[in-house]
């Protein structure tokens, strides 16, 4: 039996670039997570976020993104396997976008932890509020 050739390294990540590029273009809660990664971006450089924060943002936002893609995946090959609308693949697509919210609430809760407090001390600067 003759081994299949693995394309090289470089394509594999085109491949994967490609993946990213797909879901961001075809699912709207890609973009939406993708949006809210610019603006945590841009705040977090404003309020000046340590090190230890940026690393929880970054790791919880591509905990996010891995999950939609996976989540993506999953709808995509229950779609290309069935179009009836079956309890197992109800199940499949449901608990696949259960992780995703579940990881979305996470990162969203964090989140709160770590840029109120800035928010605040920031607003209390400019003399809004306190």
């Amino acid at each position: 039996m003759k081994r299949e050739k693995k394309p090289p390294l470089r394509k594999t990540f085109g491949y994967a670039f490609e993946g990213i590029l797909t879901g961001i273009r075809k699912e709207r809660n890609m973009r939406i997570h993708t949006a809210a990664m610019i603006l945590v971006v841009f705040f977090g450089t404003v309020l000046g976020l340590s090190a230890t924060e940026w690393c929880i943002c970054l790791v919880l936002f591509g905990l996010v993104m891995a999950l939609e893609l996976v989540n993506t995946a999953v709808e995509a090959v229950v779609d290309l396997v069935t179009e009836e609308r079956k309890p197992l693949a109800k199940i499949a697509k449901d608990t696949a976008a259960g992780a995703v919210l579940i990881a979305a609430i996470m990162a969203a809760v964090s989140g709160c932890i770590i840029f109120l407090p800035k928010i605040l001390e920031f607003v209390e600067a400019l003399g809004i509020i306190g």
